[in-house]
Parts: structure tokens; C-alpha cells; sequence
């Protein structure tokens, strides 16, 4: 009996091909499903990871405007003016101007960095041609009570050279005059929209929004009105230009020309210039700054919320208290930590405010 052959594999392709089959290896199909559903599956959480990124941050800022418009800003302004009306005495919290929140501090210093850098430094002599051509000259300021809006980003680089002493601090006074009281009517406006948030049992959203934003900037914790208050207020201008011609030698200073630092703030962090006779271990700079504007917000943003000014604000606020004005004398008093030397510091600062008559320019 013959043994009939086995057909092979190529036989059995041809026999089932020409009925119009085909035949797929199993191993191949297993790996090409489990191929194809890793590629289903990368594709399926690149679209989710994508429509994550995107949705969650509309979610957040749904969420946070929730909370925003459920939550009361309260206050007691109103009870507490009435109560004075009625002659009660109100008592002051020790709690007030407490702690200091440094996440958003200088944020809105720091976006002075983001200009673009086409900023021109002019000579001394052409800006003394620009104060000339607009009548800008200090004399008029201090009987007028009027100063131009110039604008100047940058010292000349000729303050060292100016021989007459009288004609460089005129120049560094006219210069840095117009960027203080900028400053200060930029606090004045954000002070009077306060006050007038302060005397409203409730508040909107947008009102809401307003005061989160200048807890913020000014470091308060736990949402303190009265701290706030305390915090935003003016510096006043005689102070801060004796404070500037000191720390700066009148404008002439490394710091002040290479950095535009008119007051001499320290850093641990950041850009900075060494200080030419610091200790070799010693690891602060001075802190630099890209316009003189920016040095002056963040000088009197420091005045406002560091603890070592505290007595300088609480002395500012009961200037207010009693209906007097901002005395750039009174207040140096208070500022005794600002520099190592301490109190005589202070007298330094009193005697420049004394000898140029800087406070001409207080009501300015």
C-alpha cells in the first residue's frame, strides 16, 4: 500500500489561493493587534494630556471666580466711624502690619525687565537743554508747587564730572523729582479707590479681584484691611530724595550709573553689583535695575512692607490720624534701621533734608 506524500505549506497556499483564500500566520496577527492597540492607546492619552493641559486652567480660573464671588470681603469701617461719632474709643490691634507674604512682592518691579532695552542714557548737557526748552527749573517748583512730567530712565554719565556742586544736585534733584511724585500719585489713586472700597459693607467682584491683587503686592496675610491700609501710602518726597542723594553720592555712585539703584537695596538673589569693599565672604549685592523708575517702586515698596520699617509706617498713620501732612522730617526719625549706622544715619538724612531745603517739595 503506497504512502501517500504530505502536502507542504506552499501546496496548501496555492490550493486555498486559487479559491480566492489566505492564509495569515497567527503569531503575526497577535503582534501586529498588540501593535496596533499601543498605538490607539499613545494616541488616545496624547489627545487627553493635550485637552488636559488646556481645560484645566479654564477650570481653575472658573473655580477661583467662584470662590471670588462667594466670598465677603468684610469690613468694619462703617461701624467703626460711627462708633467714633458716638465719642467710643477704638482699640488698636497689635496684629495690625504683622508677617509679610514675599511670593508676589516685587512682581510688578520685576516686569520693568521685560521692556524692551532701547532706552537712551542723554548727556548732562542735553538734558540741562531739555529742562531749558521746557522751563523746568526747581526755583518755579518750589513756589509753584508744580513740576513737569519729564521722564528720564537713566543718570548721565557725567554726574562725577559736574564740578559745581549746587549745579549736580539741582540736575540729580530734577531728574529723579518728576519719577518720586509719579510714584506717589500712582499710591495716592490706589489709596482713594481703598478708602472708597473701606466704606462698603460689600464689595464686587471686580472690587474683590482689586484688593486680592494688592494683598499681594503688599505682602499682607490672611487678607487684613487695616494692615493694607497701613502699607499703601506715600513716602514723602523730601525723604526720599535725601535718602537717594545719599546712598548715591547725588548721582554719582557706581551703583547709581551702572545699575540705576538710587537707594541702595540689598540682595541674596538675582542680578546685583558687589559692592567694591565687601568682605570676601560676604555674599549681598546692591540691586540693579533696568530704569530709575523701577528703583524708586521698589525702594518705596520696601519702606511699606519690611518689619524693619514698622515704626515708620505705624508713625505715618498716625500722622494721618491726626489730619497732619507726611513731615519728611519727623519720619526720618523712624528709619534708624535702614542703614548700620543707625541713628546716625538718621541725622545724616535729617541735615540733608535741612541744608537743600527738600521739604519745598513735599506738597508737590
Amino acid at each position: 500500500m503506497n504512502k501517500k506524500k504530505p502536502l507542504k505549506l506552499d501546496q496548501i497556499k496555492d490550493f486555498l489561493f486559487s479559491r480566492g483564500l489566505t492564509v495569515i500566520k497567527k503569531k503575526k496577527i497577535i503582534f501586529l493587534n498588540k501593535d496596533l492597540r499601543s498605538l490607539y492607546l499613545t494616541i488616545l492619552c496624547s489627545i487627553g494630556i493635550i485637552m488636559f493641559s488646556f481645560v484645566l486652567p479654564v477650570i481653575l480660573e472658573f473655580k477661583n471666580n467662584t470662590i471670588l464671588a462667594s466670598k465677603e470681603i468684610e469690613n468694619n469701617s462703617k461701624s467703626n466711624f460711627e462708633k467714633v461719632l458716638d465719642g467710643e474709643a477704638l482699640q488698636k490691634s497689635s496684629e495690625i502690619d504683622e508677617g509679610l507674604n514675599l511670593k508676589n512682592l516685587f512682581d510688578d518691579v520685576f516686569k520693568f525687565d521685560d521692556l524692551p532695552s532701547d532706552t537712551v542714557r542723554l548727556s548732562a548737557s542735553t538734558i540741562e537743554q531739555l529742562f531749558k526748552e521746557t522751563d523746568y527749573n526747581l526755583k518755579d517748583v518750589r513756589k509753584t508747587k508744580l513740576v513737569k512730567p519729564v521722564r528720564l530712565s537713566l543718570l548721565p554719565n557725567e554726574m562725577k564730572m559736574i564740578e559745581s556742586t549746587e549745579k549736580r544736585k539741582n540736575l540729580f534733584i530734577q531728574i529723579i523729582l518728576p519719577l518720586i511724585i509719579e510714584e506717589n500719585n500712582r499710591i495716592k489713586l490706589n489709596r482713594k479707590k481703598l478708602f472708597s472700597i473701606l466704606n462698603k459693607n460689600h464689595n464686587s467682584n471686580a472690587e474683590k479681584k482689586w484688593l486680592n491683587e494688592k494683598f499681594k503686592q503688599y505682602g499682607v496675610l490672611n487678607k487684613d484691611l487695616s494692615t493694607l491700609k497701613v502699607r499703601m501710602d506715600t513716602v514723602p518726597v523730601s525723604l526720599a530724595i535725601a535718602q537717594a542723594a545719599k546712598e548715591t553720592g547725588w548721582g554719582t555712585s557706581r551703583f547709581a550709573l551702572e545699575g540705576n539703584a538710587l537707594f541702595g537695596q540689598w540682595t541674596w538673589s538675582g542680578e546685583g553689583i558687589k559692592p567694591a569693599d565687601a568682605d570676601h565672604n560676604a555674599t549681598h549685592k546692591v540691586m540693579k535695575f533696568k530704569i530709575l523708575k523701577s528703583s524708586i517702586r521698589a525702594y518705596q515698596r520696601n519702606l511699606n512692607t519690611h518689619s524693619g520699617y514698622k515704626e515708620f509706617r505705624m508713625a505715618r498713620a498716625a500722622l494721618r490720624d491726626n489730619r497732619r501732612n507726611l513731615d519728611g522730617l519727623i519720619l526720618a526719625t523712624y528709619l534708624n534701621k535702614y542703614a548700620e549706622t543707625g541713628t546716625e544715619y538718621v541725622k545724616i538724612i535729617k541735615q540733608i533734608i535741612k541744608q537743600n531745603n527738600l521739604t519745598d517739595f513735599d506738597k508737590v
